[in-house]
């Protein structure tokens, strides 16, 4: 079976470049919805069995829109394990100013995922996110059939952890395929029930039909 996870549209606070995690809550901005449905359009002859998104509002309302999109009658269910990475105090901070309060914290967590001390800001750890992220995976892979396809709206730290988790990446190289843009598709498949994954298609954004910016993947 194969998961099609889906980064949330673009926010006010992604082009704020600004740190919005598990709590914070940017609304999409109207680009993002023309972009949802787009891919929408580009999914529209593909069935699928399931639809599931994080609980947070940007997450789902993309969600919601690839549904309408889609014109399926599936209801988007949510997973609270596809919520993003829980980032403590730097959640609401611009990147800069994340780095001059927590500079270690920073680079850590996009270059030394290993190294990566979430509860010292009280956030998550990786290996906490990468848990719940391979729970959810196990779970959808036992619960569809072999050829069944399902989406799964997320976010873009949470996801780079939960696929890598998926694909069995060392912590260390959790993040080797790089980052993740917003309204983007990457599709992971188990051929036995969740035990291994394999990556078919990784941040694919072509169906945008646009020239991707330095914004569109923070």
């Amino acid at each position: 079976m194969q998961i099609y996870f889906v980064r949330h549209g673009k926010t006010e606070w992604n082009l704020q470049r600004r740190f919005q995690g598990a709590h914070g809550d940017s609304p999409l901005l109207p680009q993002s919805l023309i972009d949802i449905q787009k891919l929408g359009s580009f999914l529209a002859g593909t069935k699928f069995a399931g639809i599931y998104s994080s609980p947070l509002k940007r997450a789902k309302s993309t969600a919601e829109g690839l549904v309408k999109t889609l014109s399926c009658p599936l209801a988007v269910k949510i997973d609270d394990r596809l919520r993003e990475f829980d980032l403590g105090v730097m959640e609401g901070l611009t990147f800069a100013e994340a780095q001059t309060n927590y500079p270690k914290q920073v680079t850590d967590i996009w270059d030394h995922p290993e190294k990566y001390d979430g509860h010292s800001i009280g956030g998550e750890n990786y290996s906490e996110v990468i848990a719940r992220g391979k729970s959810f995976g196990h779970d959808i892979a036992l619960k569809f059939k072999a050829d069944d396809k399902v989406i799964a709206v997320s976010h873009g730290a949470a996801l780079g952890a939960i696929m890598g988790g998926l694909l069995g990446y060392p912590l260390s190289d959790i993040r080797r395929n790089g980052g993740l843009s917003n309204t983007s598709l990457t599709i992971l498949e188990t051929k036995d029930k969740g035990k291994t994954f394999d990556a078919l298609v990784w941040n694919e954004t072509g169906f945008l039909g646009r020239k991707m910016v330095n914004s569109d993947s923070l």
